[in-house]
């Protein structure tokens, strides 16, 4: 079987997605774990963008040992410098060069002539290659450039040191036939291409892009880039883990496999969701939660009688557990590590014994504990890794549909002194995010907030996400309370942490 390199870019296109962006610590937990997974390259951001883009790609440069990590940069030597630098300390790097081809792209984007686009590719990738051994090169918007001009622009790339030709269908207009055609057209026509890998990314706008890389594999792509839970611009990226268990359970078919271990998928995904605070749709598919349940009478009793007869793939295939055990305020400490384990979760002992201990809190409060909670626990120590420069001692709320909201908020800051604010507001979050912002002193502005109960029924915890601004910079915030208010109270607090840390990080 051929094998089908992924690359992976969730730290580059997947977090240009809205709502998705990660701090550098974040981003270093997901490659960490991209690498676990198996993938074969990491294009850890685009490194010209911004300061803080340029620390992170090198810090997970710095950081892995077995796959190769990639910078994307336009084809300009300003953007291919700060690449090299970002990623020179890498074990393996590799440098992403880019250029538009289509001709729209090129008429009222780059405003070049064909002949002005080709002498570019030619100047850049040589200018890459010079630096780093690995250069692949990408034809933005390929699938609506004319293909006898991509071919020549592939040729040139080639010639100039590409390693790796990409194809991408930018915005996701092409069809699984198109691709393939498109494919089979360069083999046939780019001298050379023998020599190189042939890669192709493709978009979801139309929600053809798993097909779209799918029909490219089968033309004989030998690397496909995606995202896990196929976030990304737009309607995001082909989704990693669809790409994989269709290679995976269709490989008769496809005659093709890769080199990801499928059973940290599960884990993968989740950490992903609980980083950006991205939720995965119920019917999404591989990791979905309805992904592997059934309901109908007919094929509960299908399975039953015989899983294949309505899984065509395992749970475990992908690292869920098929059995479940009910945790509650009577299970043990070896259950709910085992628990926590199966989840995909690995955490020291100082953190498993902060972590019993809310489990058992929350044990009191709740008939049973979910995974859904479990998770939603441990998503709540790690985020509070970050220094707190604040930590809330208590709050006290007065509200009703008679009187203006108010809320009485104590802080503590990090020499361990008490400041404590009155505030009113529309109601009482509101209330409590101005008492808050009094006693930080700062114009914070709240740009999105977002609340969802963790599991279903009356005792459920809340689950509070937020996104803050100030003075240009952005973080988001997490909270986690069988009290929504106090939730909300603890995702704003800890935003403004986070805040603090990246500004202090950039600082440095």
């Amino acid at each position: 079987m051929r094998r089908i390199q992924i690359f992976d870019t969730t730290l580059r296109d997947g977090e240009q997605s809205p709502g998705c962006s990660m701090n550098i610590k974040e981003k270093i937990d997901m490659a960490r774990q991209l690498e676990a997974l198996g993938v074969d390259v990491i294009e850890a951001g685009f490194a010209a963008a911004s300061q803080g883009d340029f620390n992170a790609v090198r810090a997970v440069a710095k950081e892995l040992q077995k796959t190769r990590v990639a910078s994307l940069s336009r084809a300009l030597a300003k953007d291919i410098d700060n690449s090299w630098e970002a990623i020179r300390y890498a074990k393996y790097p590799r440098i992403h060069v880019f250029i538009a081809t289509s001709d729209i792209h090129m008429e009222y984007k780059l405003k070049k002539t064909r002949e002005e686009v080709l002498e570019q590719t030619g100047e850049m990738v040589r200018y890459a290659k010079k630096l780093c051994e690995d250069v692949e090169f990408s034809a933005e918007d390929a699938t609506r450039s004319d293909p006898a001009f991509l071919a020549r622009v592939c040729e040139t790339a080639l010639e100039a040191g590409a390693t790796v030709l990409n194809i991408p269908d930018t915005v996701g207009y092409t069809t699984p036939e198109e691709i393939a055609s498109l494919i089979c057209y360069l083999k046939e026509h780019v001298k050379g291409i023998h020599m190189a890998q042939i890669a192709t990314h493709c978009h979801d706008d139309l929600g053809m892009a798993v097909a779209n890389s799918l029909a490219a594999i089968k033309a004989g792509a030998d690397q496909v880039e995606c995202t896990v839970n196929g976030i990304g611009e737009r309607a995001g990226n082909a989704a990693l883990e669809e790409i994989v268990m269709n290679l995976k359970t269709r490989a008769d078919y496809y005659d093709a496999d890769c080199g990801i271990d499928s059973t940290q998928i599960y884990k993968t995904s989740r950490l992903l969701s609980s980083i950006t605070g991205v939720k995965v749709q119920p019917n999404k598919a591989i990791i979905g939660e309805n992904a592997f349940a059934h309901e109908s009478g007919i094929h509960q009793h299908g399975v039953l009688a015989n899983k294949a007869t309505y899984e065509i793939m395992s749970p475990e295939s992908i690292g869920l557990s098929k059995n479940k055990m009910v945790l509650g305020k009577h299970s043990g400490r070896h259950a709910f590590n085992e628990r926590v384990h199966d989840l995909g979760f690995n955490v020291d002992l100082d953190i498993s014994n902060t972590l019993f201990k809310n489990f058992k809190d929350l044990a009191d409060k709740k008939k049973t504990v979910s995974d859904r909670d479990i998770e939603a626990l441990v998503r709540s120590i790690l985020v509070s890794e970050i220094p707190k420069t604040y930590e809330l001692q208590r709050y006290v709320i007065n509200s009703g549909n008679t009187i203006t909201p108010t809320s009485n908020i104590a802080l503590t800051s990090g020499g361990g002194e008490v400041t404590e604010k009155v505030a009113k507001g529309f109601g009482p979050v509101d209330a409590s995010f101005n008492a808050i912002n009094k006693i930080v002193g700062k114009q914070i502005r709240l740009e999105e907030y977002a609340i969802d109960a963790v599991t279903e029924g009356r005792d459920a915890q809340g689950e509070v996400s937020v996104k803050i601004t100030c003075d240009g910079a952005i973080a988001k915030g997490y909270g986690l309370s069988t009290d929504v208010i106090e939730a909300s109270i603890l995702a704003y607090i800890n935003a403004i942490n986070n805040l603090i840390y990246e500004n202090a990080r950039e600082e440095q």
